[in-house]
């Protein structure tokens, strides 16, 4: 009997982890976006050499959130990372102007990755869209104030619970 609930319950709840990896240019906000969700809060974050790694719950599926550093010598690394990856997030600072052309670049090659092609594919604030057939939103957000996030996560939710 009591199998049979604890069946019941993991099918409820879910007792399986999605591979998340939140990336994009240094100083985009990704640390501030993964600890806002995990924790409801801002916290004061540092630059990121190397990553962050978090669990997020969120509307009963359990995300391993990775968040990779953005500066120009880590970013050839992201890719050790991609493997069995089942979304990005991929954080863009509307007010870098000056690198928006690198984020795009940044974006655009990751997207040619091969062990990305099933991988959603959540943006924060404008990029471009990815060539199909790869499941794809945009959402302006704020990291600080927390504007946008659940609307980008209730998407990534629906995205790799029909993917």
């Amino acid at each position: 009997m009591g199998k049979m609930v604890s069946k019941m319950l993991s099918s409820l709840l879910g007792n399986k982890e999605y591979r998340v990896l939140i990336l994009g240019l240094d100083n985009a906000g990704k640390t501030t976006i993964l600890y806002k969700l995990q924790m409801g809060e801002v916290v004061t974050t540092v630059p990121t050499i190397g990553f962050n790694v978090e669990t997020v719950t969120y509307q009963n599926l359990r995300f391993q959130v990775w968040d990779l550093g953005g500066q120009t010598s880590i970013r050839p690394y992201w890719r050790c990372y991609y493997q069995n990856t089942n979304a990005i997030i991929y954080v863009v600072d509307s007010a870098d102007a000056e690198r928006m052309g690198i984020s795009k670049q940044e974006l655009v090659t990751m997207l040619e990755e091969e062990e990305l092609k099933d991988a959603a594919l959540l943006a924060r604030n404008p990029s471009p869209p990815p060539p199909p057939p790869l499941q794809w939103q945009i959402f302006k957000t704020s990291a600080i104030k927390g504007d946008g996030l659940h609307d980008g996560l209730d998407w990534l939710a629906n995205a790799i619970k029909e993917g």
